[in-house]
């Protein structure tokens, strides 16, 4: 094994160089994952921007959360820890927290008030470095949440599991409490939909019903092959209409907006069914004017969510592993690190005629 790592450092908003790293020295509660994936989230185009809900970002940085690889070393104490065993394939949840703030004491870490997270929030500037998956290599951080997930689990599902299905998990069932026979909108079918249609029909919801634009004809009709009952074009048929027949004049019990606009934002109050719960977890760019008048008269419940945790990531692991749902189909772009500047422009829509479903890094090619 090389002793030293290369890795895409944003050194400021818009500013991307590929630096190398000396590999950070492993003791006892610590250890070493080899990168066989990373991907691009959705989230990445803004912090390369300098777009930040966060606070500031300490420059420099090592983007990519979305991780998965192999554990090259582990330290005696980490490996009893976590199960874990040299070779063995593993993802990395995005947060671990900083371990004494309240939040991280009342099992919050997702929240930490120290940011403390893989690829947005924590310099490269000092040993161990490694804390992104923009890289051949990243650090382990004793507090890391890491999980096995075997061989029979591929990187192209493995690189999926937290960052996107652990969300959805999360975002839907835990917090949104979809189940069997709730009607459920998603609005937006990106990755992060996507997603949402694989675990709402996992919950056994029905109607599955997903809202995208004209230029996502592919990704409707991925929405269809994994579960989707009825797919709608908001620039070519009356949303409203089509969801008032499906779910027999009720509306949605869940609606969720991952399309980050404020029109989709808008267009959840009004496919919510009365005493709905409507899923807040898209990065909206600006403020957002909504008509909370309608939240008010249907007694609607409004869930702002952020991210995965320990409890989401288990349950994605478990529906990846059934390899009922062809969730490899979902990446659609493969680049080196070198390029990691063009894949963030894709996954930013800069690239015309580019609608990308999920796009990864490779540090291997």
């Amino acid at each position: 094994m090389t002793r030293d790592s290369r890795a895409v450092v944003l050194t400021g908003p818009g500013s991307l160089e590929l630096r190398r790293f000396p590999l950070p020295l492993i003791g006892e509660e610590d250890g070493l994952l080899k990168v066989e994936l990373v991907g691009v989230c959705g989230s990445d185009p803004g912090i390369f921007s300098g777009r930040s809900t966060r606070g500031q970002r300490p420059y420099p940085i090592i983007l990519g959360h979305e991780i998965v690889g192999r554990i090259v070393e582990i330290g005696g104490r980490a490996q009893r820890r976590l199960g874990v065993e040299v070779g063995d394939r593993v993802v990395l949840e995005y947060a671990f927290g900083c371990g004494s703030c309240d939040m991280c004491l009342s099992g919050s870490y997702t929240l930490c008030h120290a940011n403390f997270t893989y690829g947005s929030m924590i310099s490269c500037a000092e040993p161990p470095h490694l804390f992104g998956g923009y890289s051949d290599y990243v650090y382990i951080h004793p507090r890391a949440m890491v999980h096995k997930i075997g061989e029979e689990i591929s990187p192209e599902v493995g690189v999926l599991i937290c960052a996107v299905l652990g969300n959805a998990v999360r975002w839907l069932r835990q917090l949104g409490g979809v189940s069997l026979g709730d009607s459920v909108v998603i609005i937006g079918p990106g990755q992060q939909g996507l997603a949402g249609v694989v675990v709402a029909s996992e919950c056994g919801a029905e109607p599955i019903i997903v809202v995208g634009l004209s230029r996502d004809k592919r990704r409707l009709a991925m929405a269809r092959e994994l579960g989707a009952h009825l797919t709608i074009d908001a620039e070519k048929e009356d949303v409203f209409q089509l969801v008032c027949h499906a779910t027999e004049g009720r509306m949605a019990r869940l609606v969720m907006d991952v399309s980050g606009s404020e029109a989709g934002a808008r267009m959840a109050l009004d496919l919510a069914g009365k005493r709905a719960t409507v899923v807040l977890p898209g990065i909206y760019k600006g403020d957002v004017s909504l008509p909370l008048d309608k939240a008010v008269f249907k007694e609607l419940r409004m869930l702002g969510v952020f991210s995965h945790d320990f409890l989401a990531v288990r349950p994605a692991i478990a529906i990846a592993r059934k390899g009922k749902y062809p969730l490899e189909k979902l990446i659609t772009h493969r680049f080196p690190l070198d390029e990691a500047e063009r894949a963030l422009r894709i996954v930013g829509g800069q690239e015309p005629g580019e609608m990308p479903l999920k796009v990864v890094l490779d540090p291997n090619l």
